[in-house]
C-alpha cells in the first residue's frame, strides 16, 4: 500500500511539473588575474601552469634588497622609539609622585618628552608597516587555493609599474559553477532549489543538480536569464545543455 502511494505522489508530483530548457558554459568557482604592482626585475619564479597552490603562498617576486634593508631599518627604529618611550615613561612618572614639590615648568617638560615618545613610536610603526607594504608588493601572491591555468613571466623580464599586466592566471582546483541560460519567460518559475539534469558535450554521462542562484537581470541582447548550479571536476570551458525541472 505504502509503494502505491509513493508512485501516485511521484506520478501527481510530474503532472504538476514541467522541464525548461538551458544551455550552460562551465566557469570555475573562483578566479583571478594576478599581476605585480611596483616595478622592477623578476627574481624568481615559484610556480608553473599546473602548479597547485596554497592561500598566501608566494609565486614570483622581484628583485627587492632595497625594500628588505628599509624595513630593517624600519624595525630598529621602533625598537628605538619603544626605548625611548620606555624610558620617558618612568621619568613621568616619578615627576607626577612629586608634582606638588616641583616647578610647573619642570614638570612640563617631562610630560613633553612623554607625548612625543608616545608619538615617536606610532610614527615609527606606522612607517615600519609602509615599508612591509612595499616589500609585500613586489611579490606576488596566491589569493586562494587553487591551480595555476596561465603564466606569463620569466625571471629577468622588467615590470613597470606604469604598465601593468597578469602575469598568472589561478582559479580554484576542482570546484566549478555551471552557469544556465534559460528563457526568460520562465522568470517567475526557475527557482533556487529547483532541480536540474544536465550533460556535458563529450561526455556520455547525465548528471544532476540544484540551482544555487539565479540572476536578478535578463540580458536584453539575447533575452536570457542566467542561474548557477554547483558541481566539480570539470574542464572550464566546456558547454552543455539540460533541463530545470519547475513548477507548473
Amino acid at each position: 500500500m505504502r509503494k502505491i502511494l509513493l508512485i501516485t505522489i511521484a506520478f501527481l508530483a510530474t503532472l504538476n511539473a514541467q522541464e525548461v530548457y538551458a544551455t550552460f558554459n562551465i566557469e570555475a568557482d573562483k578566479s583571478a588575474n594576478l599581476a605585480f604592482y611596483s616595478s622592477g626585475i623578476v627574481e624568481s619564479v615559484f610556480v608553473d601552469v599546473s602548479s597547485e597552490v596554497k592561500k598566501g603562498q608566494s609565486l614570483a617576486k622581484l628583485q627587492n634588497d632595497d625594500l628588505v634593508a628599509s624595513l630593517n631599518i624600519a624595525k630598529a627604529k621602533v625598537q628605538e622609539a619603544e626605548v625611548t618611550l620606555k624610558f620617558s615613561k618612568r621619568d613621568y612618572e616619578r615627576q607626577l609622585l612629586i608634582k606638588n614639590l616641583i616647578d610647573e615648568a619642570k614638570f612640563d617638560q617631562y610630560t613633553l618628552a612623554y607625548e612625543r615618545a608616545k608619538v615617536a613610536l606610532s610614527s615609527a610603526k606606522a612607517n615600519l608597516h609602509y615599508q612591509k607594504a612595499l616589500l609585500d608588493r613586489s611579490e606576488v601572491f596566491a589569493p586562494f587555493d587553487g591551480v595555476i591555468v596561465e603564466k606569463s613571466v620569466e625571471v629577468g623580464d622588467v615590470v613597470s609599474g606604469m604598465m601593468l599586466r597578469t602575469i598568472f592566471k589561478v582559479q580554484s582546483k576542482s570546484k566549478r559553477k555551471l552557469i544556465f541560460e534559460f528563457d526568460q519567460k520562465y522568470w517567475k518559475s526557475v527557482k533556487v532549489g529547483d532541480s536540474v539534469k544536465y550533460s556535458v558535450n563529450g561526455d556520455e554521462n547525465n548528471y544532476t543538480g540544484k540551482i544555487s542562484k539565479v540572476y536578478p537581470i535578463a540580458s536584453s541582447e539575447n533575452r536570457k536569464i542566467k542561474a548557477e548550479v554547483e558541481a566539480n571536476g570539470f574542464v572550464v570551458g566546456l558547454f552543455g545543455e539540460g533541463y530545470i525541472s519547475v513548477a507548473k
